[in-house]
């Protein structure tokens, strides 16, 4: 069995820095490390227990197949302060049959990114 330590999400965007004032300034991610220099430079972002890596450039945006799921604390405030920043919401917050709170947004290559809440009573936040 492999022993992971540590991981994070790789991003090849088609225009670098037009991804890093998105994930940097309109979401407020916080930076974990640089490398490089230029326009393709590195830019690693922390995502709770993960990482996002921006970095290099790709001619074809990222395959649709590809997803990111960020857990918020609170959805409703994520979304004004998001809106406010002029980030487009795909879909506003919604409560899923399944018990969790989502909200849609998209990255500027089309990533969709899905903002999620576990309500209190959500089985999610208990232990048997």
């Amino acid at each position: 069995m492999v022993h992971v330590l540590s991981s994070r999400t790789l991003l090849r965007p088609t225009d670098p820095e037009r991804s890093r004032a998105f994930y940097g300034g309109q979401l407020g991610l916080d930076i974990y490390r640089e490398f490089g220099t230029g326009p393709e430079r590195g830019t690693v972002y922390f995502l709770g227990g993960g990482f996002l890596e921006v970095a290099g450039r790709s001619e074809t945006p990222p395959s649709p197949a590809l997803k990111l799921w960020l857990q918020v604390a609170d959805l409703t405030a994520a979304h004004e302060e998001l809106t406010a920043a002029g980030v487009e919401v795909v879909r506003g917050p919604v409560r899923e049959p399944w018990g969790l709170i989502e909200m849609w947004i998209a990255d500027p290559d089309g990533t969709e990114i899905v903002l999620v809440e576990i309500p209190a009573d959500h089985p999610l936040r208990h232990r048997p």
